[in-house]
Order: structure tokens, then sequence, then C-alpha cells
């Protein structure tokens, strides 16, 4: 018997769950004697989050003229040989230009055992610039989906849409979760979670759909004004100066955005149409609960509500919104593009679904200030590069 194979027969210690994602204590050990996360550089404890793991990019990124998957016969090296245009020295800084495609070799790599996969989501900084960034591996299928028994380097691919960025090595725009076993994700388990634990604060204004379970956990836009001085979201300005990913609190955002209001009819707000060229920043009307025991995340795109994508940075941590962590209020942030042709979306209209995971055990770190998150107890908010400074 295989060392492996010997520690799938260890008895779980007490509270674990068989199936489930790793927590932080687990991510932690992962990165240590279990060597399933190895890395060319050491990998720092600020990398680890409750229920996933910063990646950092490596020295060197590749232009390419296309997206590109590398399917079951090929490595990212084989399509970087027929589709690489340039290549460019990351280690003094580099700019990405918007409306490009860069392949960029992580410092991360993985050699997972049997039973464990990984998924991988932008950062949530990265998502509100509107930076596509997702995950690949060699002989990978799908994007930000890493097969069970993966062993081999990951890469980022990176295209920036509303700004030109600028990053180095080390720079993090991409983060990794690791999953033991198949876990089902079903509407009846989550209703009991729901029913345990509200997941989320429906406000006095709410309906029959705001957190209705269906193929996942419904939330709702906001774009009555109310809340934040009659400002409903922001639109990203077609021509602005670069940002440096690493930069925070830094940028004024009124050179970058601007403000979005609802438009009014003779009967009140009737929502905001969203443009298929633009970016826009909006927030759900119900304020996301995550308990510590699970995560969640946001399903980027559903045809059922509508021709747009609601999320590019779609991982929610255990704590984010939980009383427990000091985050009672935080509302989800949306970002939105519409596709094709112009869409209105009202306010109270389902625009998205929460799904949500059972970790392995609890994590020995939640969502929240203790631990530096730039994002609890949040209402309409821009990403941590900007100041915040009034938009109206």
């Amino acid at each position: 018997m295989t060392l492996a194979q010997a520690e799938t027969l260890l008895p779980m210690p007490e509270g674990e769950r068989s199936t489930g994602l790793l927590p932080s204590q687990l991510l932690r050990a992962a990165v240590g004697h279990a060597h399933e996360i190895v890395a060319a550089a050491p990998i720092g404890d600020d990398q680890i989050q409750p229920a996933s793991l910063d990646l950092r990019l490596g020295e060197v990124a590749y232009r390419v003229r296309a997206s590109f998957l590398p399917g079951s016969r090929d490595t990212v090296r084989d399509k970087l040989d027929l589709l690489s245009m340039h290549r460019i020295d990351l280690q003094e800084g580099a700019v990405l230009e918007k409306d490009c495609v860069y392949i960029v070799p992580l410092i991360e790599s993985l050699a997972l055992r049997k039973r464990m996969s990984a998924l991988a989501n932008p950062k949530s900084s990265i998502g509100r610039l509107d930076v596509f960034a997702r995950v690949i591996t060699d002989y990978g299928v799908e994007f930000d989906r890493i097969r069970e028994g993966y062993k081999g380097p990951l890469y980022a691919e990176i295209s920036p849409r509303a700004f030109s960025i600028l990053v180095r090595t080390g720079s993090r725009l991409v983060q990794l979760r690791v999953r033991r076993g198949s876990p089902l994700f079903r509407d009846t388990a989550l209703r009991r979670l729901h029913a345990e634990t509200p997941l989320v604060e429906t406000p006095a204004d709410g309906d029959a759909e705001a957190g209705a379970i269906r193929n996942g956990l419904a939330f709702t836009a906001d774009v009555s004004g109310e809340r934040s001085g009659g400002i409903v979201g922001y639109k990203a300005r077609r021509h602005t100066d670069l940002i440096d990913v690493d930069r925070i609190d830094y940028y004024d955002p009124r050179d970058f955005w601007e403000p979005v209001y609802p438009h009014r009819g003779p009967k009140g707000p009737d929502g905001v149409v969203l443009d298929p060229y633009d970016f826009y920043i909006l927030a759900t009307r119900e304020a996301v609960v995550v308990p510590p025991d699970h995560a969640a995340e946001m399903v980027p795109y559903d045809a059922t509500v509508g021709e747009f994508r609601v999320h590019y940075a779609g991982f929610f941590d255990p704590g984010f919104g939980s009383a427990e962590a000091e985050g009672t209020g935080s509302r989800g942030v949306l970002e939105v593009r519409s596709h094709e042709v112009p869409f209105l979306i009202e306010h109270g209209q389902v625009v998205g679904r929460m799904i949500y995971e059972p970790l392995i055990a609890r994590p020995d770190r939640l969502y929240g200030g203790t631990i530096g998150s730039s994002y609890q107890r949040q209402g309409l908010a821009l990403s941590k590069h900007f100041k915040k400074v009034p938009m109206g």
C-alpha cells in the first residue's frame, strides 16, 4: 500500500466531513507536509484565505492571438508554440493592454492526490476591474476547473476589458479552492441550510422571488437609488489611464468611473438599461450571508434571467456577511456586462443565483476585518484600488 492510499484510509478528525472544500488550516497542510500545492517561491500565510489560496503571477507573460483551452492531447506550452506573439518580462512590471489576451505561468503548481480536485476564480478586486482572468492546466478541457489528481503547472489567462493594467511577478489576480471528493449540490440541502441560518437578509420591499431556492439561491438587483443618494451603480469610462493592480486606496474613482442613476418613469424608477459595450458595477438588494462552515459561489451567467453576465469573481468566503464575523449587512457586488443587445434591469429583478458548498471543517480564520478582508459590510462598492470619495 502506498503512502497516499494509507492516508485516504486514516480516520477523519472529529467534526470533519468526508467531502467538501478545504478550509484554511487544511490548505496550509496541503502546502506544508502534504505537498499537494507547491511553488517556486515560498507561499506566504497571507495567501491563505478562509477557503481559498491566492495564486501569484510568474516571471513572464505571453501575448497570444486568441484565448484557448489545451484540450485532452496538448499541454499549454504546445498551444503557446502555435499562438504566442510576444514574450513579456514581468519581473520589473509590465502593462497588459485592454482587449488583448495573455497567458502567464503561475508560481504555484499542483500535485493533487486521489479524490482531490480544484476550482479557480478571479479575486474580487480583479473582477471589479473588469479583468477576465481564468486558470488553465495542461490537457485541460475546462476553464477554472482542475481535474482530480492533477499534477502539473498552472497558468492564468488574462484579458483586461475596461482598463489596461500594470502587473508584476507576484501579483495576485486569481485564487484557488481545493475540493475533496465530489459533493453533490442539491436544492434540498440548501433549503435546510437556509432554514437553519438565513442566507440572505431580504429588505422590507422584498418579494417572493428574493431568496427563492431553485437551482441555487436567487438574488435580485438594487437599482432604486434609495440607499446611496440616488446612485445605483458605476459605469467604466472608456478612455482612462492604466491601473496598477498592487496599488491600494490610490486612484480617484472619478477618473475611471461615472455614476449610474435609474431611469425614472411616472410610476417611479424603471431600472437601468445596460449597453452591451459598457461595464457596470451594481449591487444586490439582499444582504448575503455565508455561514462559517460553508463557502459560496455566484453563478456568472444564467440564461433564464437575462442576456447578461453578473459576476466575474464568484467566490464568497466563509463568514462573509455573517454576524459572527461582524459582517451584518454585506451585500453582493455585481460585475455586469450585457450580451449583444441592450438589456433593462428593473429594481427587484432576479439577476443571478448563489450556490453553497460545505467545507470539510470550519476554518481557523473567517472572512472579515481580523484578516484584512476588504469587502465585509460592503454596500455598492468599487474595488480596493480606488479612494473612497463622493461620486455624485
